[in-house]
């Protein structure tokens, strides 16, 4: 950082130290103005001439309160205003005194609105100009009067223009940090709900699985000593659950990767294509399911294709939990005009037959999948027993249809 820099960095700093300097500087230019004249017949000639004591005092003043511009800006210009008039009125020859009230008339149009600039400006300038017009033995359309009603205009014209520059990089500054704090809160909102979404998945992935091996594991150890050919069967069925849990946690954890890890699993996402393997683990687990379609063999957005999947597999799930070992479930996949429904009902009427009671979260998890995609859900106790989950999923989301004309 150069010498210059540094001084300036050190202004900045200390804002008193900047206006005493401004200050002196002004008195320098006042006081080597009031030792010139002009004067001649042909032309303007220069000679030197010596001030006033009293005009060397009244410009000391409007130094001095030149210093305090920024902490009372509209008292300094009372007060330079106030010397610049008497100078008007006892200095003959004038010293350049309203200099000081330019510059104050251009702190205040700098620190103020525009409205009060435009009122206290034209009030500067009416005053200095007719006191100069009054005072002294000029006449009223002498240079040196319309000279001050040119630079008071000046000085307010200029301190306007850097109040509204002012502005106008505050007002950039606070929309750059306007929008990155909204960068940073879109980041947290997606982190958020791609935790959410992950969530789900290994909710309905475990529940699903765990719920099959459970079953299939107690089936086993009950026909283990008189049936070992049905507790072989249900081992196997136990060991594809847990294969299929596996699998399925290793492509969901595997979207948790970041570049340069090991290649993620490529297997898509499950979907209703794969409803019949869904249905045929709870059927091997001695559940009875039917399933009756009529989408038509609509084609889904991968989205609403994996939470209608996982709908289904909640809903049997949360059967196998809680409806009892005789229940029967019944699964409908319907194209309804520009919505797919997904319907699962069940007769149980076990102690425990409706789902959460327990305060799990299948049901919370299919509700934020089901709004997810912009679809509806109802769930409730079916009249004469048993539970329904209905869902109502788009068949195009709000993303697939936004391109397309309407």
């Amino acid at each position: 950082m150069s010498t210059l820099e540094r001084a300036r960095c050190g202004l900045r700093a200390h804002p008193l130290a900047l206006d005493a300097a401004i200050a002196a500087g002004v008195l320098v230019c006042m006081v080597a103005g009031s030792f010139v004249v002009p004067r001649g017949e042909n032309g303007v000639t220069w000679g030197v001439r010596t001030p006033d004591p009293l005009s060397l005092v009244l410009m000391t003043l409007g130094a001095a309160a030149l210093v305090f511009r920024r902490r009372a800006s509209k008292t300094v210009l009372a007060v330079t205003g106030t010397v610049s008039v008497i100078e008007f009125f006892t200095g003959d020859p004038r010293a350049p005194v309203a200099m000081s009230a330019v510059v104050a008339l251009y702190t205040v149009a700098s620190r103020t609105d525009r409205t009060t600039t435009w009122r206290i400006g034209l009030l500067t300038m009416t005053v200095l100009t007719a006191a100069a017009m009054l005072g002294g033995s000029l006449p009223w359309y002498a240079q040196e009067n319309l000279g001050v009603l040119a630079w008071t205009g000046i000085g307010a014209t200029a301190g306007d223009a850097v109040r509204s520059r002012r502005a106008v990089v505050q007002a950039i500054r606070e929309r750059a940090e306007r929008a990155e704090r909204t960068r940073e809160e879109e980041a947290r909102r997606r982190v958020a709900e791609e935790r959410l979404r992950i969530a789900r998945d290994l909710h309905d992935v475990v529940a699903h699985h765990i719920a099959l091996v459970n079953v299939q594991a107690g089936v086993a150890a009950h026909v283990m000593d008189k049936r070992p050919d049905q507790a072989k069967e249900a081992l196997a069925h136990v060991r594809e659950a847990s294969r299929s849990a596996l699998d399925e946690l290793r492509a969901t954890v595997g979207l948790l990767r970041q570049t340069g890890d090991p290649e993620a699993p490529t297997e898509p996402a499950p979907g209703l294509s794969r409803l019949q393997d869904l249905v045929g683990t709870f059927r091997n687990a001695g559940f009875l399911v039917e399933v009756a379609r009529a989408d038509h063999g609509t084609d889904l957005p991968a989205a609403v294709d994996l939470a209608a999947y996982r709908i289904v597999q909640e809903a049997l799930t949360n059967v196998q939990k809680h409806a009892g070992t005789d229940a029967k479930a019944e699964v409908s996949v319907v194209r309804i005009g520009p919505n797919v429904e997904v319907t699962v009902l069940d007769d149980g009427a076990g102690a425990d037959a409706e789902p959460g009671a327990g305060g799990g979260h299948g049901l919370l998890g299919m509700r934020e999948r089901v709004t997810a995609v912009g679809g509806t859900l109802t769930t409730g106790p079916r009249y004469g027993g048993g539970f329904r989950v209905h869902a109502i999923l788009p068949v195009k989301t709000r993303t697939t249809a936004q391109g397309e004309p309407a």
